[in-house]
């Protein structure tokens, strides 16, 4: 899988991940493997082993297949694999955009954006998708009509904790049962894994880009979601909203009509089907609220 960084140049994904899920998802074996592994109790047995000091010596594999540089990240020593994947960067490595007008991305990811139809239909990798599927909420799905919806992929590798994009308020988080199929795109030409997947979402009532909604959704055998505020409360821009547990997992942000305006690169990207890598804090837009003000 290639993305493409901001400026420009294009890095390879984790090929080996791709070719195991593209076999797990493409082939009737791979796929009634799917079925037991996302079953809940599996996923518990999952996350019980990756929470537990018997995970450990996974830790040490996984940073030098994926070349982790751990001096980004709080010295610590680890007690599970869990505990390493949820570890903490050094203060000051994800600084937000300071400037209020910029829409700064919530997370470190793989990015893609794309345009909510009328009907509220959009594309994601060529599967059919609606605002109501995902919200399961008609009446509010309506307020995304017209607007872009923002799929922040984090795979493995990435910094796995996610944060508020800008000051505002924020509704109670609503918590949407479902299973839990990676969110490679692998999975995607099998299954509509974000109308499957487990997730949350609340609203946040920013002045610069409207009335937000970002959503977590929950991957492969654990990909626990831990959203620290699950009430209505003031909150700021770059205040930690959570971290995923074990799992590559997916933030998306879904935004009102002319409420902003992506980047150039991010949108050519988007249309040509590559995923744009961007950092937590990163500007990866500009508020069309403000220029009309």
């Amino acid at each position: 899988m290639i993305y493409r960084l901001r400026n420009g140049n294009e890095i390879r994904g984790n090929e080996w991940q791709d070719r195991f899920l593209s076999l797990l998802y493409g082939t009737l074996p791979g796929r009634t493997a799917v079925r037991l592994l996302i079953r809940p109790t599996v996923s518990r047995i999952g996350g019980a082993f990756l929470g537990s000091p018997l995970s450990r010596p996974l830790i040490r594999p996984f940073v030098k297949k994926n070349h982790i540089d751990l001096s980004l990240f709080k010295p610590e020593r680890y007690s599970s694999y869990n505990a390493f994947f949820t570890r903490k960067i050094r203060d000051g490595l994800r600084p937000f955009d300071a400037d209020p007008s910029r829409l700064a991305s919530p997370c470190d990811a793989k990015l893609t954006v794309f345009p909510i139809s009328e009907d509220g239909q959009f594309l994601i990798k060529q599967t059919p998708y609606t605002a109501k599927s995902l919200l399961r909420d008609g009446r509010l799905a309506g307020r995304y009509y017209g607007g872009q919806a923002l799929i922040f992929r984090l795979t493995v590798d990435d910094y796995h904790h996610y944060f508020y994009p800008d000051d505002g308020r924020k509704s109670p988080n609503r918590v949407i049962p479902g299973v839990l199929h990676t969110v490679n795109p692998a999975a995607n030409d099998v299954f509509p894994i974000y109308k499957e997947n487990s997730r949350q979402y609340c609203l946040i009532k920013t002045s610069a880009f409207g009335t937000v909604l970002m959503m977590e959704v929950g991957a492969l055998m654990v990909g626990k979601i831990k959203n620290r505020h699950p009430e209505a409360m003031a909150v700021s821009r770059g205040m930690e909203k959570g971290y995923f547990e074990f799992g590559g997992s997916t933030v998306i942000l879904l935004l009102e009509p002319d409420a902003a305006v992506l980047d150039s690169d991010i949108l050519a990207n988007s249309r040509e089907g590559v995923e744009t890598v961007v950092k937590a804090g990163e500007g990866i837009g500009c508020s069309l609220l403000t220029r009309r003000g």
